[in-house]
């Protein structure tokens, strides 16, 4: 079974790809904005949620509540992203609202992190 970490790692490292692919099409085709944005969302997250696992193996973050807030980034980049490049290539979103509700998984992210950052830790 893949543990957490490794998986978190492994969504990260799939973020940066469809960010670079997403950055490199929207270079190629005129009016893609959205595209550009959701390539530059999940390389941003990427690089955060690489980061941030990192830190919470290192036993900088409380565990638990790190691991949901970076699950929250990875999910919350992937609806933001997927639903503007959905917009960008096809013209329509993914569902009502995928956006603000990855937007919002982000922000929530971001505060768990900031949370787990202020709980306590385990023994070194």
């Amino acid at each position: 079974m893949i543990g957490a970490t490794r998986l978190h790692l492994a969504l990260a490292a799939l973020m940066g790809f469809a960010g670079v692919a997403l950055l490199a099409a929207a270079a190629h085709v005129t009016g893609t904005q959205n595209v550009q944005t959701a390539g530059q969302m999940l390389l941003f997250h990427a690089a955060a949620v690489m980061a941030a696992t990192a830190a919470r193996k290192a036993g900088q973050f409380a565990d638990l509540p790190a691991r949901l807030a970076v699950s929250a980034l990875v999910l919350g980049a992937a609806l933001f992203a997927a639903d503007l490049a959905r917009r960008g290539f096809a013209g329509t979103g993914i569902f009502p609202m995928a956006a603000p509700t990855g937007g919002w998984l982000m922000l929530g992210g971001w505060l768990g992190l900031a949370v787990a950052a202020l709980l306590p830790r385990r023994a070194p």
